[in-house]
């Protein structure tokens, strides 16, 4: 699987799982909405038989009280006068009842007015029949009761046939209405659950295919790791032969190259020895040739004391022969000294390391005092701040140090009064040091190329042959950890050493 495949499939997953979430919102509040409409629906509907209802219990009322009335004119029966009067007694009361419920519509608003108008004409009329009893005129009473023609009696009949006539259109309205709501309801539930399903099929198949392209990355890997494995330790092997031929050869190298060194520096020597017995023979014969030159001059040892000036071209070529020696010399002892820095650089890359605890601050100290006079002549000043202890090879973190602290004082601004700091902290498992000076600082181009062998920077107006920081990163390296350097010209340098805080003894090498 390649990486575009993976990333295109990844994408794809993401947009599935987005996709599946939006719907998921969207059929919820859908689903939501359309329940709560369906609901309203359904409440109306039920509401429109409530308010048929109300009409029917108001017209039984009244004619429950008609009833009575007619059974207590022809009976006289207190009984039917009770029933009579507790009819009457709630025929307001349902009025009331059927008003607040027919609110919502203004046609059912006008219906319940004239209703309202109508029934109570209607309780007029049983009042003046019942008083007409009281009064004796059973005749007159009957006769009011008996004409159900009259206006009052049409007229409520014909508002309540107008009020259910206009709630079985409500009804009707309403009960499409809900219908409508909760097979929309249905719908968009049933579809939604059929998408969630379907993306999340979909997001099976492409998680089950990232599963098994995953299952065949990681199988592959697992080979590639085997064979990765394999592969790293025949070059580690490779490596480390070729970095023990190295090191053979440069021994042999050094070596070698000591011995006519040796022979070149002896010969130099006896050469500077002979060099005033020659020039002293040759002002001789000088003189000797321009005063008589058929006399032979005695070529025995003589005093150089009595020795005759040299002549003007002579005196030349004797300063010429003295500075061509000390060429000669100092080449000789700059090549001893890269000998014996190649020779060390080998016996180091042969030497075990062997982690101990140490005192950071203490070993600081002591190379410290080592410089004390060199930094006493430098007018510089070196601080250490507190340092965290540290578990390593001793040797090396003072050869590390002892070079740093060297570079720090040889490359101070000359006229400024030198400023060395030192310190440290834990972090991660490491102990991060510092050495930070206000020297003359090093260009940004070689802060690389001063890690180098034989490399130096800047002004070369100190002693030194660009092997010191090679050395330290060489040792920061063996023991697992990094040297780097910021600095700008003029402005000093900081060097930043990281070390394992306690080294592991299983990381041990012999590598350079």
């Amino acid at each position: 699987m390649t990486l575009d495949a993976a990333r295109r499939r990844t994408l794809w997953q993401i947009a599935l799982l987005s996709a599946g979430f939006l719907v998921l919102v969207a059929i919820s509040i859908t689903s939501i909405v359309l329940v709560n409409k369906a609901r309203d629906d359904s409440r109306w509907v039920v509401h429109t038989v409530e308010v048929e209802n109300q009409i029917s219990t108001v017209l039984l009322d009244i004619r429950r009280a008609e009833s009575a009335a007619r059974g207590y004119l022809l009976t006289f029966q207190p009984k039917f006068l009770e029933e009579h009067q507790a009819a009457v007694a709630r025929i307001p009361s349902g009025v009331a009842k059927l008003a607040i419920q027919t609110n919502d519509s203004a046609v059912q608003i006008e219906h319940t007015k004239q209703l309202r108008a109508a029934v109570e004409s209607r309780l007029a009329e049983f009042t003046k029949a019942i008083d007409f009893v009281k009064q004796n005129d059973i005749p007159g009473g009957v006769a009011m009761l008996r004409d159900s023609s009259n206006s009052a009696v049409q007229r409520v009949g014909e508002v309540a046939a107008a009020m259910r006539a206009e709630e079985d259109r409500l009804f009707q309205a309403r009960t499409v209405a809900a219908d409508r709501s909760q097979s929309l309801a249905a719908f968009v539930t049933t579809a939604g659950s059929g998408l969630v399903l379907l993306l999340a099929g979909t997001s099976l198949f492409l998680v089950r295919q990232s599963t098994r392209a995953r299952d065949k990355a990681e199988q592959q890997l697992r080979d590639n790791n085997l064979n990765l494995e394999a592969a790293v330790e025949t070059r580690t092997a490779d490596l480390r032969e070729a970095n023990d031929e190295i090191q053979r050869f440069a021994y042999i190298v050094s070596h070698d190259l000591r011995s006519p060194l040796v022979n070149i520096m002896g010969f130099t020597s006896e050469l500077e020895e002979l060099r005033t017995d020659i020039f002293t023979r040759i002002a001789r014969y000088s003189r000797a040739a321009a005063e008589a030159p058929s006399i032979p001059v005695p070529i025995g040892d003589s005093d150089p004391a009595e020795a005759p000036e040299l002549q003007a071209e002579d005196k030349q070529l004797s300063q010429d022969f003295s500075e061509a020696l000390g060429f000669i010399k100092s080449s000789i002892g700059k090549m001893d000294r890269l000998i014996s820095a190649i020779l060390n650089l080998t016996r180091e890359g042969r030497r075990d390391f062997h982690p101990v605890e140490i005192d950071t601050r203490e070993l600081i100290e002591t190379i410290i005092s080592s410089v004390a006079h060199q930094a006493s002549e430098a007018n510089a000043q070196i601080r250490v701040e507190p340092l965290p202890d540290i578990v390593s090879d001793r040797l090396a973190l003072e050869q590390i140090f002892s070079n740093l602290i060297d570079n720090a004082l040889k490359y101070l601004k000359p006229g400024v009064p030198g400023d060395i700091l030192i310190k440290g902290r834990p972090k991660l498992g490491f102990i991060i040091f510092e050495i930070i000076d206000n020297g003359r600082g090093i260009d940004q181009k070689d802060h690389t190329r001063i890690f180098d062998l034989f490399r130096r920077a800047g002004l070369q107006d100190r002693q030194g042959q660009g092997i010191g920081l090679a050395h330290v990163r060489a040792l920061v390296r063996r023991m697992g950890g990094t040297i780097n350097v910021s600095s700008e010209l003029h402005t000093g340098s900081t060097f930043t050493v990281t070390l394992p805080a306690r080294w592991n003894y299983g990381t041990q090498g012999k590598e350079v």
